[in-house]
């Protein structure tokens, strides 16, 4: 990732990739897409964006951020449906933070249209 390119690991500027969905002037258009601007949003600490996209029957009150995280990199590592033919996704991806990483297989839905988060499992 170069400085000007979007955190969420693509190489358009944040300003053209993911800030438009935390803005919410545009859905992401993919369960990928929705999963790189919700990094993108731990990233930047932009709670908004990931209660606005986490499905209501598992959305938290809150989220809490650790101060001392520094998220390092994305990769997205597998991708199943999701696209905006589905209703369901799955996408398995590796977030870098300093000293360490967290791997997961992340579950999406679409609601009134909209891709959210549902849950994810924790993988070795």
């Amino acid at each position: 990732m170069t400085s000007r390119s979007c955190p969420c690991g693509l190489s358009e500027p944040y300003a053209r990739c993911c800030a438009r969905f935390h803005r919410g002037e545009a859905l992401a258009p993919t369960a990928e897409r929705l999963m790189r601007s919700r990094y993108c949003a731990f990233v930047k600490e932009d709670e908004g964006h990931l209660l606005r996209t986490w499905h209501p029957r598992t959305r938290p009150g809150r989220v809490d951020f650790d101060p001392g995280m520094r998220w390092t990199g994305l990769e997205i590592l597998d991708t199943g449906q999701g696209s905006a033919f589905h209703s369901a996704g799955t996408v398995t991806f590796r977030a870098s933070y300093r000293g360490g990483s967290l791997h997961e297989r992340s579950r999406f839905e679409r609601v009134d249209g909209a891709w959210v988060y549902v849950d994810g499992d924790f993988l070795d």
